[in-house]
């Protein structure tokens, strides 16, 4: 979780990942595609060749939104991917 960068306005979790070719980056986006699919939550995404940007927003909206236990996970699952 150390990577994941904690933004306040607006509340967010932000990483890049960057990879050595396009093929690593894109047997990435595909395990990312599967993962976001089977736990329903989905990220937003910006990718380049070699790199992927990922955004987590909390899963409440509101004023009051506040990432929580479950964002944090769901961060930590997406650190898991890299294989």
């Amino acid at each position: 979780m150390d990577q994941w960068q904690e933004r306040k306005r607006p509340v967010c979790l932000e990483r890049r990942f960057e990879f050595e070719s396009y093929s690593a980056t894109r047997d990435f986006l595909d395990r990312l595609g599967e993962h976001s699919e089977a736990t329903q939550r989905f990220p937003d995404i910006s990718f380049g060749r070699t790199y992927v940007n990922i955004t987590l927003r909390p899963e409440q909206d509101g004023e009051a939104a506040a990432l929580s236990e479950g964002d944090r996970r769901f961060a930590h699952e997406i650190d898991g991917l890299l294989g």
